[in-house]
């Protein structure tokens, strides 16, 4: 079997280089621009970083895929048509793809330039999968966090593209590029704009209790004792109250962690293996990266390495998410 390929996040040109460093096969970014799905502030990059970033890469003989995973406002395709073109010209090893549009525009433009489809697309299926095969010859799916390892390797029986899973990082318990929670409360919504919980609506209030509430625009998300942590307001990581008990109604802080599960999905077919975490520093990034390589060398050389992340893990605790859908 072919050895796993380590997908890794970058927000920025300092934690590019860091996870290069830190052993990244291909490292997965996007413009400073609502063409990608992580379209914060101070985040992404502009097109001489971008330049300089597929430089440095290369030179440690890395890759550089490029996010355009968002939807296209409707009557103003433009801004992720030229997001395309300049990634084409700048000379990205492929583009990470969610709408139709944008898969035909790339297709039809740069018949050359590699496409994979983004999770944000939610295919998670052979009748999906094959479609986007097809039709706009897509290479790569990366598949929605929602499948168990048999699923994906009865998947493998009826697909001939390659796939990538996420091993590492945050979850979303909603159906991947459909979310509208984000939108509802702010305006801003993670599917066109690129913004889940957008800063600018993040409120934290001391209570003359001692406690810390966290909003977003008008609504109240958590409520944290004196010297809890407060942990940042999306909405569906919140607690609330519900039946007269407070709670994660939703999802609880933690981290998806599949270190231990790297053999059952190489032998289910997977190509690459993804860390979440484009929002995250260049520490984050290098501790991740480094870790997750040594456990893919490790397993390529029959010496299981031991994969401890949970200092880094949301909430200080790691699942394997779907992967083991034990309330089956």
């Amino acid at each position: 079997m072919k050895k796993l390929e380590l997908v890794c996040p970058a927000g920025t040109p300092a934690a590019l280089r860091a996870a290069v460093d830190s052993g990244a096969d291909t490292v997965y970014l996007g413009f400073r621009d609502a063409t990608n799905a992580r379209n914060f502030p101070g985040l992404n990059f502009s097109r001489p970083e971008l330049e300089q970033g597929i430089e440095y890469a290369r030179s440690k003989g890395a890759h550089i895929y490029l996010a355009i995973n968002t939807f296209p406002t409707a009557g103003d395709p433009e801004p992720w048509h030229k997001a395309v073109d300049d990634g084409a010209a700048l000379g990205v090893d492929a583009v990470i793809l969610a709408d139709i549009g944008m898969l035909d525009y790339a297709a039809q433009n740069h018949p050359d330039l590699r496409r994979h489809l983004s999770v944000q697309a939610s295919a998670s299926n052979p009748e999906a999968i094959n479609f986007y095969q097809d039709a706009f010859d897509v290479k790569r799916v990366v598949l929605p966090r929602v499948l168990t390892v048999p699923e994906i390797k009865a998947l493998h029986k009826e697909i001939s593209v390659e796939t990538e899973v996420f091993v590492f990082g945050g979850l979303c318990v909603m159906a991947e590029g459909r979310c509208s929670l984000s939108s509802y409360v702010t305006g801003q919504s993670p599917n066109t704009n690129g913004v889940c919980s957008p800063a600018c609506d993040v409120r934290y209030e001391d209570e003359d209790d001692g406690s810390m509430v966290s909003r977003l625009g008008d609504f109240t998300i958590n409520a944290f004792a004196p010297g809890e942590a407060a942990g940042y307001p999306t909405l569906c990581k919140g607690r609330f109250v519900a039946n007269g008990e407070t709670s994660y109604l939703f999802e609880d802080p933690v981290s998806l962690n599949a270190a231990s599960m790297l053999s059952e999905l190489q032998e289910a077919g997977v190509t690459a293996l993804k860390i979440e975490g484009r929002q995250r520093g260049k520490a984050y990034i290098a501790e991740v990266v480094s870790s997750f390589r040594k456990s893919v060398d490790g397993m390529e050389s029959g010496a299981e390495v031991e994969n401890d992340l949970t200092q880094v893990a949301e909430g200080q605790r790691k699942t394997a998410g779907a992967y083991q859908k034990t309330w089956r």
